[in-house]
């Protein structure tokens, strides 16, 4: 008689079927290994070894009876990764532009004057001493750094820049560059032109939990030297360049999650089809709590050619929406496919020469209707109206006001008719924008005129239609049917307004023979983000691979649409192009110098493309010519054309239509450029501070502009320190806490203040003062601002 362990099922297992599932546990070991070595590589999906495979293999062990191999299968499994398996920790170093080196320092040595940038550019040393303009060097060796093996050498300090790992602590400030005032008490649209990562550290102290939107346009790692890793261009042969990407963006990523409200924001993240799957994963693992969600927009319809691919036409657009964000509803779905997507105008414009050959559309009919309309024979614009032209009068005799010609109300065959209203009418209506000159012709003494009639203007006046703004004729741009209504917008985009083209002649417009690569869209971002800062009129929008500065600009166009003080902060660096550094080179300089910094993306272009944005004027002080606007095609009548029988050579009633470019209505807000936006903005350079210079309150002005941004970036910065105390528009700062009676006393006195900073290494002597502001909120100088950055770098690995 069997004993009872043998009739258990597991039991009746053979040692022979139980010896299979241990090499089927060898094999799946086997692939998992040679999985996680591939990725050194390059950035891979483990798609063939799933998590619910080697659940079914501990299940199959417990089936057999053996604890031990289920044991040993989770706790091999635990030491592998799945999903997206890339070198999370591959060393990033950034070169510290701007700070004064000091002993102890790690340095690389800057190449020679006249000279490209090597290899041996990029070996690390460390200074062991300073000495009268000179350092003395070594070898710097660390255990994920072994690739300088040069003898210690001595060179000038001028030749030297300081590099940081990105998982070491810096203490970063801010240095102000400029500022354009022209938005009286509204927030600052903010610039800061530095290494990204470390002003996203710097905003972590700023703005933890407080951004509204994030918007960024990253490196699209095409292989074709898009971007920079350890101050190297990454090309498509390097073995690595997928794992750097992902290792670049995921240190980034997880700092800007810091700055996220995390119960209602957005991240929002463009893209190409180089790494778009890529990105996708790495969002899930950068915020798996998130709502993800990507939208396919066309961005050049003519497609861009790739050998042996399909043409590109469109990118990807992630939107990662933390707590309850959600995209709002809008006037268009952005296909233009909906049940809404009609371009049907609420008005119809018609044509202010009286039409018909009848009496009543004649100068004898209507005398009072028939009027010079002056022409600047200059740029073809309108100079003035004339009074009506009594019957005994020959219109040839009446004298035109200098550098005008006449324009009449003429019928096809030359005969005299008249206008639909009288002058003072007309002028009203011109000034309304619900009149404007469409066409002129000198020879034919002609001048088309549009017009509203009376229900349709009394629709425009009583604000029963949607005005998105005016062209520069002075026309009303008046939006279609459609945004009377509200859809949700669809996940694949089709505006003519998001062209890639867009951005171009916008650049073009602004910084007149200045080249900036692939600039976005304008109205492209602006759509992009409003879906979730349009209800928000204060909202704080980030970018930080702001390149030109489109995401600033963009704001500031949804602050003109309805009067939000929604602000933004824009982080860029100061390269030069590839082609740029070449002849900056050439000529004997090198990064740091007044000639080169000049040629750099924040100082050529992304500093003068925000003022001349805000100013209406370019950079040599001349209006911003052209609007905000595009055109698309539309058919016209043309009232003029006549159609002759050639049987009974008379008139036949037939109509005829000319194709034009007129506005488009998908661009909101159509206005002259050189109307400029009532905005503030203020550009700043990233600084690097010794961290016990700051505990000693020795670098205060350059952290004064944190400070700043964190109380809203509005008003006045305190930028020096006072005996006692400092109250600013919307922040103050009591430098002595021994005064903090007479500090509360006068802090009455300012309701608008709603942010304290007390400088005290005391926390109880900080926690008394706090008690005493009645709720208001307080940070202590200068420990928080430290502690901030020092978190900072310990989670950079985590």
């Amino acid at each position: 008689m069997p004993d009872q362990e043998s009739t258990t099922p597991w039991a009746r297992e053979t040692p022979g079927r139980i010896a299979v599932q241990y090499g089927r546990f060898a094999r799946i070991a086997n692939k998992m290994t040679a999985e996680c070595i591939v990725t050194k590589g390059s950035a891979v999906v483990s798609s063939q070894t799933s998590q619910a495979e080697v659940q079914s293999l501990i299940n199959r062990a417990v089936k057999l009876g053996d604890p031990k191999l289920a044991a040993d299968i989770r706790q091999f499994a635990s030491t592998r990764q799945y999903g997206l398996v890339f070198e999370h920790n591959r060393p990033e170093r950034m070169r510290l532009y701007g700070k004064p080196v000091t002993a102890r320092d790690v340095v690389q040595v800057l190449p020679r004057r006249g000279t490209a940038e090597s290899a041996e550019n990029r070996s690390l040393w460390r200074i062991s001493a300073l000495h009268d303009g000179k350092a003395d060097l070594y070898a710097y060796v660390a255990p994920d750094y072994a690739d300088n093996d040069g003898e210690p050498r001595t060179v000038d300090v001028s030749d030297l820049v300081a590099v940081s790992e990105y998982d070491q602590p810096i203490y970063a400030g801010l240095r102000e560059t400029g500022r354009v005032e022209h938005g009286g008490d509204k927030p600052y649209q903010v610039v800061i032109n530095g290494e990204n990562y470390h002003a996203l550290e710097a905003l972590a102290f700023a703005c933890a939990g407080k951004v509204d939107c994030i918007y960024i346009d990253p490196p699209y790692n095409t292989g074709a030297k898009d971007w920079k890793y350890n101050n190297d261009y990454v090309d498509g042969s390097d073995q690595y360049r997928h794992s750097k990407w992902l290792a670049f963006m995921e240190r980034r990523l997880k700092l800007a999650k810091r700055l996220l409200n995390p119960a209602d924001s957005v991240l929002i993240v463009t893209i190409d089809e180089k790494e778009y799957t890529r990105l996708g994963l790495l969002l899930d693992s950068v915020f798996p709590d998130a709502n993800i969600q990507m939208v396919t927009s066309v961005i050049s319809k003519k497609g861009s050619n790739r050998r042996n691919e399909f043409s590109r036409c469109a990118e990807f657009i992630y939107y990662v929406m933390l707590g309850a964000a959600a995209p709002i509803s809008t006037p268009s779905d952005m296909n233009g496919t909906g049940k809404t997507a009609t371009t049907e105008l609420p008005v119809c414009w018609q044509y202010l020469k009286r039409r018909g050959s009848s009496l009543g559309a004649s100068r004898k009919g209507r005398p009072g209707l028939f009027y010079p309309i002056f022409i600047n024979r200059s740029d073809g614009s309108l100079h003035s109206i004339g009074s009506p032209l009594p019957g005994e009068v020959d219109r040839h005799d009446v004298i035109c006001p200098s550098g005008t010609w006449a324009a009449w109300p003429l019928r096809p065959n030359g005969e005299e008719g008249c206008w639909q209203v009288q002058p003072s009418r007309l002028q009203e209506q011109l000034e309304e924008g619900t009149c404007y000159l469409s066409a002129t012709d000198e020879s034919k003494e002609a001048a088309q005129f549009l017009y509203l009639k009376d229900n349709d203007r009394k629709k425009v006046l009583t604000g029963q239609v949607y005005i998105l703004g005016k062209e520069s004729s002075g026309k009303l741009i008046i939006a279609p049917q459609e945004s009377l209504n509200e859809v949700r917008p669809k996940d694949v985009w089709t505006m003519n307004s998001h062209d890639a083209t867009h951005g171009t002649n916008m650049i073009n417009s602004l910084l007149i023979n200045r080249r900036f690569p692939y600039p976005k869209s304008l109205y492209a971002v602006e759509d992009t983000i409003r879906f979730f800062v349009a209800d928000k009129p204060d909202a704080l929008v980030v970018d930080f691979f702001s390149g030109s500065g489109t995401t600033a600009h963009a704001v500031m166009r949804l602050n003109h649409q309805d009067g939000g003080r929604r602000r933004s902060i824009s982080v860029t660096n100061n390269e030069v192009g590839v082609e740029e550094a070449k002849t900056l080179i050439k000529a004997g300089h090198r990064q740091g110098d007044s000639e080169w910094e000049a040629r750099g993306i924040c100082e050529y272009i992304t500093k003068p493309r925000i003022t001349a944005a805000i100013t209406g004027r370019t950079p040599d002080g001349e209006p911003v010519k052209g609007s905000y606007s595009i055109t698309k095609e539309s058919f016209e009548l043309d009232e003029d054309a006549q159609a002759i029988s050639k049987k009974t050579g008379k008139p036949i009633k037939r109509n005829y239509y000319v194709k034009k470019q007129v506005p488009d209505p998908s661009v909101r807000d159509q206005f002259p450029m050189a109307d400029g936006f009532e905005e503030n903005a203020v550009f700043y350079d990233l600084t690097y501070q010794d961290p016990t210079a700051v505990r000693l309150g020795m670098a205060f002005r350059e952290v004064a502009p944190l400070l700043w941004l964190r109380a809203g970036a509005r008003g006045r910065c305190i930028m020096d320190e006072k005996p006692d105390w400092d109250i600013a528009d919307t922040y103050a700062v009591l430098f002595d806490p021994s005064r903090a009676n007479a500090f509360v006393s006068e802090l009455a006195k300012a309701p608008h203040v709603g942010l304290v900073y007390v400088v005290t290494d005391d926390e109880r002597r900080f926690a008394s003062v706090s008690a005493m502001l009645g709720g208001l909120p307080a940070v202590r100088l200068y420990a928080d601002y430290l502690r901030s950055f020092r978190i900072s770098a310990e989670g950079a690995n985590n």
